[in-house]
């Protein structure tokens, strides 16, 4: 059985076929219905089959037993599971997840897969803050389904706003981010912008969310993002985090994009590919004389 789901995954025709070619937000609707019963012998059974598709490892986890398969999907994980990165010159990675296309924006242009650029004003949906990262760097970070789901501030922060624009559940898996153009634009997704107390740079998260996911919740915003809630919408906030801190969480897995301004740096050994853990160094700060505060 396990042999057959792993040829199933690799085929990625059909992959593409199963996660994409479907009624994505009727099932993403109907998914979050079943995913939060609360019962203990569909709660294992559930987990138990999603196991049987993805390498679902528990033993970071707060808990081992869930009343739901929701409480597993957005688990938090025991004290010092993520070590956070203690350079004050370095961004630590908001989220567990492998990392993506990186590099910097030109003339308005990102890559979401090689051959497949896209624009970062239909992504932001933000005039001035598409010209503040003009020549920035971006970067992506895929979070497969069994991964840890909830994401962290990379830095001491403050978050100025929150604007959550609605929109499809395309799966962002690589078969889709191989075929569908402007994949990330057209996906459910919030913006958010902070800036970081190391020099008043402005940093923006952007968490994208996916078939079965549709649903992001902030902890600094007293609203559920979810399908149901039409957008662009700004919602304006006031919060203060620390490097590490929780900011909030995706019912599922999905994809969070970061934007730095020019001057920042990939920290060493970051490439393409390579898995990433909440916590770990993923960019250094600009030299004090290169700064760009606002």
């Amino acid at each position: 059985m396990q042999n057959l789901l792993a040829r199933l995954g690799a085929n990625e025709d059909l992959n593409f076929l199963l996660t994409n070619r479907i009624p994505r937000q009727a099932l993403t609707r109907l998914f979050g219905w079943f995913s939060q019963i609360r019962h203990p012998l569909i709660s294992r059974w559930s987990i138990a089959l999603w196991r049987r598709f993805a390498e679902l490892h528990l033993d970071e986890a707060e808990q081992t037993e869930f009343a739901s398969m929701h409480e597993c999907f957005i688990r938090k994980l025991k004290p010092g599971a993520r070590p956070i990165e203690a350079d004050p010159t370095l961004l630590s990675s908001p989220c567990d997840g492998i990392v993506g296309a990186f590099g910097q924006v030109e003339d308005g242009q990102l890559i979401q897969a090689k051959g497949f650029p896209y624009s970062l004003r239909d992504l932001l949906h933000d005039d001035a803050l598409c010209q503040h990262y003009r020549n920035g760097l971006y970067l992506t970070i895929r979070i497969t389904s069994s991964m840890y789901h909830r994401f962290h501030a990379p830095h001491d922060c403050q978050v100025d706003a929150v604007t959550y624009i609605s929109g499809d559940t395309w799966n962002v898996n690589p078969a889709a981010l191989k075929r569908v153009q402007g994949l990330f634009c057209k996906n459910e997704r919030a913006v958010i912008q902070c800036r970081l107390n190391a020099g008043q740079h402005r940093l923006t998260l952007v968490p994208v969310a996916a078939v079965l996911v549709a649903s992001i919740r902030l902890h600094f915003a007293d609203v559920l993002l979810h399908l149901k809630y039409r957008g662009p919408n700004r919602i304006p906030c006031q919060a203060s985090l620390t490097k590490g801190e929780e900011m909030g969480w995706f019912q599922h897995g999905s994809t969070i994009i970061l934007f730095a301004p020019p001057g920042f740096t990939l920290a060493e050994g970051i490439h393409d590919g390579m898995p990433i853990r909440m916590g770990q160094a993923l960019l250094r700060l600009p030299d004090a004389n290169r700064a760009q505060p606002l």
